[in-house]
């Protein structure tokens, strides 16, 4: 048996907004804006070469507005991927990496992770125009 994660359901305060920032800034996929009643909407949106997307919209969650945490958007290069999202306007922090001596303490140090280590580097980034 088999399963995968397909859809993650965002609570959004302005699905416009939210739709240029995923599709404009972030560079992710348009699959669905189906409204077929005022209070229903769904925009379902996927990053490019991802199996997962991300849903809003209206009358899809009842969640509070930027509770969703953790969620990590997997790149091959940070560099570039960092790059391509600020050239089209998304803030986005300095890349950073895990301070792995003497083990894990939950502390990061500047720039990419020496060893190029898989979920070893990192950058955040977030949509600004959100409540």
């Amino acid at each position: 048996m088999t399963a995968t994660f397909e859809v993650i359901v965002l609570p959004v305060s302005d699905p416009d907004e939210s739709l240029c920032f995923y599709r404009d800034g972030a560079g992710f996929d348009l699959d669905v804006d189906y409204s077929p009643a005022p209070n229903f909407r769904v925009i379902q949106l996927t990053p490019p070469g991802s199996a997962a997307s991300i849903q809003f919209g209206v009358g899809l969650t009842d969640a509070p507005v930027g509770s969703v945490r953790g969620l990590y958007l997997v790149v091959p290069d940070i560099e570039s991927h960092r790059a391509g999202l600020t050239d089209r306007g998304v803030a986005v922090g300095a890349i950073r990496h895990e301070d792995t001596e003497g083990g894990w303490r939950g502390c990061f140090l500047p720039g990419l992770d020496p060893d190029r280590a898989d979920y070893a580097s990192f950058a955040d980034f977030a949509d600004q125009r959100r409540d």
